[in-house]
């Protein structure tokens, strides 16, 4: 008879995200000592684990200099968790929570003048000094001003009461792909000291971006008045973000995620009968592998990006996913799946954002 009052019991449930901080941890000291090595500090990005504690934890024991996160409810979490250290807000921010970006955040990104007189405002009420960077475009074609306008936006925006501006930032590699280069980072170079020499503000900080500029940095192309980057996917999952290959002195296996074999069975690879859309409106692509023995796993679109999760083990195949439920190709894996066996994913950046995000995932923190 089945012991249901067990399985509600079961410590590791599925579907569920292992994190592994100790791995973590490494690959944050490493990645800070190389920067470090050329004069440029690290705000540690938690966003991609939801400020997850355990992974701000290992992020700070690394060396990190602060924490920073997109999402404000994030930054209340990492507070909350006992966190002291320096936290940036990465986002722009929304002028109907300005209060409570003062209330939370030490730094943020900015490039509205009109949000930074709301901030200054409320950190006069507060009794605060907020810190800010100001965000210009070298090319991407997020978040940013055009560089001509940012000697009037510094200019504007040094004097506010309240709020202190202490550099100019960019980002790169998000939206447009455009990679860090000598060419965009001189500009950005430039448009800060065009700002010094105009306002008479230090602002000290130059900050370059994100794990984008890594190996720029590497390669020693990286101008020497650039002294901060915000890095989260370097970090979390190893990975130099051009090209996802590994990067040199870090590892990759820092998480892993693990659905459970709700269904396993030969079938035809191909569908039969008259196709359509499919739950998503996409008309999918088939290729006529013959029958092969698939396997449906309990973890699906609402929780992962299952185009970005690769099976540890080989000679499986992820084919697709709808909402609830991944398929996969398993004729050729190294053992028999049956129901109730469970499989083990690397998760990529949007994966593991999702994964982190989805209340239904566990995720349980694997120590050593």
């Amino acid at each position: 008879m089945i012991d249901y009052q067990k399985i509600k019991t079961v410590k590791f449930r599925t579907p569920r995200l292992e994190i592994y901080p100790e791995r973590i941890r490494h690959n944050t000291a490493a990645i800070v000592s190389q920067c470090r090595e050329k004069g440029v500090s690290v705000a540690s990005v938690t966003k991609v684990t939801s400020a997850h504690p355990t992974v701000a934890r290992a992020m700070i024991d690394g060396g990190a200099a602060m924490l920073a996160d997109s999402r404000i409810e994030n930054l209340w979490k990492l507070r909350q968790a006992g966190f002291t250290v320096p936290l940036m807000l990465l986002r722009l921010p929304t002028l109907s929570r300005a209060g409570e970006v003062v209330e939370i955040a030490d730094i943020s990104l900015n490039s509205s003048l009109l949000t930074m007189q709301a901030l200054a405002e409320a950190a006069s009420l507060q009794k605060r000094l907020h810190r800010v960077i100001i965000m210009i475009d070298v090319g991407d074609l997020r978040e940013g001003i055009w560089p001509d306008k940012a000697v009037e936006l510094v200019k504007n925006a040094s004097a506010l009461k309240g709020i202190e501006v202490i550099g100019i930032g960019c980002n790169l590699a998000c939206y447009g792909g455009v990679i860090p280069s000598e060419q965009n980072m001189k500009l950005l170079v430039d448009t800060v000291k065009a700002c010094r020499e105009a306002s008479g503000q230090a602002l000290p900080v130059v900050c370059g971006g994100n794990s984008s500029g890594l190996p720029i940095m590497a390669e020693g192309r990286l101008p020497a008045e650039v002294n901060l980057y915000r890095i989260g996917e370097a970090i979390v999952l190893g990975r130099n973000v051009i090209d996802r290959s590994p990067w040199h002195g870090t590892r990759q296996d820092t998480v892993i995620a693990v659905a459970e074999v709700v269904e396993a069975e030969v079938k035809p690879s191909m569908p039969i009968g008259e196709r359509g859309q499919d739950a998503f409106g996409e008309t999918q692509e088939f290729i006529d592998r013959g029958r092969r023995r698939r396997a449906i796993c309990n973890i699906g679109r609402q929780d992962v990006v299952v185009d970005g999760i690769t099976p540890v083990e080989d000679g499986m195949l992820v084919l697709g996913g709808s909402s609830d439920h991944l398929i996969l190709d398993v004729h050729e894996a190294g053992r028999e799946i049956k129901v109730g066996d469970e499989i083990a994913f690397y998760p990529g950046y949007g994966a593991l954002l999702a994964l982190s995000t989805s209340e239904y995932v566990q995720k349980v923190v694997i120590e050593g």
